[in-house]
């Protein structure tokens, strides 16, 4: 069993930034893909970032090219995505989820998720 806890979310202004967290615990492994959606109300969850945990190789949907950032630190089993200049179109409930397979951009290829933590950006 893999547990996935998010945090870091919160009521931010238009152009403001948040770093959200993701910590893993349980068995891990370094073979995973760990990405990042995150899902409107009324809308389907979408991808946003994946990397590989072990090799630190990453992707970004074009959305948020150039404005996110994935990252991660191996030693503490914590994923991160800082996310710059938002809007309110990046308003969500942001999950973060775990694959056996690489840089998988669908939800469906995903074997673990976690609960999700909220950011709404305000004009």
């Amino acid at each position: 069993q893999v547990q996935l806890v998010e945090s870091g979310g919160g009521l931010v202004q238009a152009g403001a930034s948040l770093r959200l967290s993701c910590a893993a615990s349980g068995r891990t492994s370094s073979d995973y893909a760990m990405g990042w959606f995150r899902q409107a109300p009324g809308k389907e969850r979408e991808f946003v970032a994946v990397m590989s945990w072990i090799w630190g190789s990453t992707h970004y949907a074009d959305s948020v090219k150039g404005r996110f950032t994935i990252s991660r630190d191996f030693a503490k089993n914590i994923l991160y995505l800082k996310l710059n200049s938002l809007t309110p179109e990046d308003t969500a409930v942001y999950y973060c989820a775990a694959a056996l397979r690489p840089v998988p951009d669908r939800p469906e290829m995903y074997n673990w998720w976690g609960q999700g933590t909220q950011v709404t950006v305000s004009s």
